[in-house]
């Protein structure tokens, strides 16, 4: 390996020699001045803000907008993030408040859901979620109320759906049925006043254990959420679309029953807080505006980089095929596309976005929560990793970015030949475990599962939660933890820890010996300008902006 150095270092040296004879051969009466123009040019686009600075007295003012930005991104996503909190909090807390109230004998973390195995447990349930909706308002410490459309209450409903038709004996081992689902309803009104002494609506129903497939019952209540009065924020009204399931559909004695709600956030009709102004919702509405405005600008600078830099790797290439007859490779025709501004407008067109979505959810006109805050939050990600960029200008930070570049395309590759691999885990593990091991129930929850695995987590608590039930089953189950465990854990980890230190050592070796590794760079290096001589300062049409004219001329004279 110590005997190879010296010879690959002399035909490295070899090859740039060479290169620069086949340049100089090629070219017996080019204007000297063409070249260095277009080299200076070149070293000056690849160049950080504080040369560029030096080098033409300019003023980053990309760079002290984007620590702006990220100063005004981040302190909006607090705010936002703040409201936010405080919606999903309410709506978890009336969601418990709905089980305490409608459900009989429902305690917290309850292991296995709350179920029901008789028919008077069924019915008993029923009646007494019509019972407690009836005397809500004398129950609930809430600020709960019924929901009124034209002056009338919404109705409760309870309905059933249930097979049209069915004979089943599983004594003779026999059956019939339809397969058509039907489904039966009725309503029942709150009435106010409350007697306790009497039933509000006479109920006469029964359900068709056999045929029955679930029960329904379905109503809407309305509330405030005062807390954001404290965070000097108007409070919404909320209406939540409460539904309570008893599912049958698995007929095996077991019904489960659940709660669900459907959230609608409305601006209340009439409002009036106490000594309050919408001076601080006008700074909101004003502050997002300031974002969106930044943004914007910093996506037109950003997007004026970008085409700037195509149109110089245009000229690049015309200058290389008419000069040197050679073709530019793609990797060197990329490095004119700086994958930063590219990131840079991305997250700009979300932030605005997201802005947008925020000012409609401040004055009332959207409810859109969940969207607002998967692109602030998917925006102000970006904005932070993008200060990566900034600290890529020291040579000590430098280095994890170009080994992480360099490292993506094998990543890559290697990440889909081990997906292969694991897929087919998930699917075996899906298939044969899944029956007996709450981990491997589903197919989402199998890839969860061993992504725990591979990264040491919960590994003990996975093979004691397997049954011993049929010893075939406990048996694979233990040679194929095993095997996952042992295969991804002690051969594919370590590759991919390989793959990136065999990368970032390339890429130190290439630093220390300041060898350019693209035609471009080395095209480049023959600058000896610094940003400090004075040389960049210039105002004249660049001698290299004829040279497309110049190539298609020397093509029509050779036709």
């Amino acid at each position: 390996m110590d005997e190879s150095e010296p010879l690959l270092g002399a035909r490295r040296e070899e090859r740039r020699a060479n290169g620069r004879c086949r340049w100089s051969l090629r070219t017996p009466n080019m204007d000297p001045r063409v070249v260095e123009d277009l080299r200076r040019r070149l070293k000056y686009f690849f160049m950080n803000p504080c040369q560029k600075y030096k080098a033409r007295g300019r003023k980053p003012w990309k760079l002290m907008l984007q620590i702006l930005k990220i100063a005004l991104i981040t302190a909006q996503l607090v705010s936002f993030g703040l409201s936010n909190e405080m919606m999903v909090t309410f709506k978890d807390e009336n969601l418990m408040t709905f089980r305490h109230l409608f459900l009989k004998g429902y305690k917290d973390h309850q292991r296995g859901g709350h179920v029901l195995h008789t028919k008077y447990d069924v019915y008993d349930h029923i009646y007494y979620i019509i019972d407690r909706y009836i005397k809500l308002q004398n129950l609930t410490v809430g600020n709960l109320a019924y929901e009124r459309v034209d002056g009338e209450y919404t109705p409760l409903l309870v309905c059933q759906e249930f097979y049209r038709n069915s004979n089943i004996d599983p004594g003779n081992e026999t059956f019939y049925i339809d397969p058509h689902i039907d489904t039966d309803c009725f309503s029942i009104y709150p009435v106010l006043p409350l007697d306790n002494n009497s039933q509000a609506t006479p109920l006469n129903f029964s359900l068709d254990f056999r045929r029955l497939l679930s029960v329904n019952v379905y109503f809407t209540l309305k509330t405030i959420n005062l807390q954001t009065v404290r965070h000097h924020e108007l409070p919404d009204c909320y209406v939540f679309h409460v539904v309570i399931t008893f599912d049958n559909h698995a007929h095996s004695g077991s019904i489960k029953v659940g709660v669900g709600n459907d959230v609608t956030i409305n601006e209340c009709r009439d409002w009036n807080v106490e000594g309050t102004s919408g001076k601080n919702d006008y700074l909101l509405l004003f502050f997002d505006s300031l974002v969106i405005l930044a943004c914007f600008t910093s996506l037109i600078l950003c997007g004026r980089s970008v085409i700037n830099g195509i149109h110089l790797q245009f000229e690049f290439n015309t200058f290389f095929h008419a000069y040197y007859n050679k073709i530019v490779t793609m990797l060197d025709r990329m490095e004119f596309v700086n994958g930063w501004y590219i990131l840079i407008i991305f997250s700009d067109t979300l932030t605005i976005a997201g802005s947008a979505f925020k000012i409609g959810i401040q004055t009332k006109f959207m409810t859109s929560y969940d969207e607002c805050s998967i692109l602030l939050g998917t925006a102000t990600m970006m904005v932070w990793v993008g200060v990566i960029r900034y600290l890529g200008f020291f040579k000590k930070y430098n280095i994890l970015i170009l080994t992480l570049r360099a490292a993506f395309p094998n990543v890559i590759r290697f990440c889909c030949c081990a997906a292969m691999i694991y897929l087919g885990y998930c699917f075996c593990g899906w298939i044969v475990l899944g029956p007996y091991h709450d981990k491997f129930r589903t197919f989402d929850k199998v890839t969860e599962c061993l992504f725990s695995l591979v990264n040491g987590d919960d590994m003990y608590a996975t093979f004691m939660k397997m049954p011993d039930n049929g010893y075939m089953v406990w048996l694979f189950s233990r040679l194929y933890l095993y095997s996952f465990i042992s295969l991804f854990i002690y051969m594919v980890l370590s590759l991919f820890i390989a793959l990136i230190t065999d990368t970032y050592e390339t890429i130190k070796h290439h630093q220390q010996e300041k060898v350019p590794v693209s035609q471009l760079q080395a095209f480049i290096a023959e600058c000896r300008d610094e940003p400090e001589s004075g040389r960049y300062q210039t105002d004249e049409e660049p001698l290299s902006c004829c040279l497309l004219s110049c190539f298609c001329c020397r093509c029509s004279k050779k036709i």
